[in-house]
């Protein structure tokens, strides 16, 4: 088994930035991708970046340009570093590694961006 830790989360003003961590432990042999999604209620869970261990990255393209994602594989950490946030960047982020052929999820995160 793989247990997610995320931190970051919080109240931003809109153009504002935040940081999302998300740590990886338990069984651990190769995270194959690591990413973010977010979830906002009544609608369906929603990529927001992902990255696999070769470094390439995939991004929704509401965050481009805005969000980058990165990887400590030493640390079995994904980041989110959110830029520009805006109002409807408001919901809960989940952090989601893939190990094998299982997906884990993290408890999510609350980000709310608000004047």
């Amino acid at each position: 088994q793989v247990q997610l830790v995320e931190s970051g989360g919080g109240l931003v003003q809109p153009g504002g930035s935040l940081r999302l961590s998300c740590a990886a432990s338990g069984s651990i042999f190769s995270l194959y991708r690591m990413g973010w999604y977010r979830q906002a209620p009544g609608k369906q869970r929603e990529l927001v970046a992902n990255i696999i261990s070769g470094g390439s990255t995939n991004y929704a393209d509401s965050v481009k340009g805005r969000f980058t994602i990165s990887r400590d594989n030493a640390k079995n950490t994904v980041y989110l570093q959110m830029n520009s946030l805006k109002p409807e960047d408001t919901t809960v982020y989940y952090c989601n590694v893939v190990q094998s052929t299982r997906n884990y999820w993290g408890q999510g995160t609350q980000v709310t961006v608000s004047s």
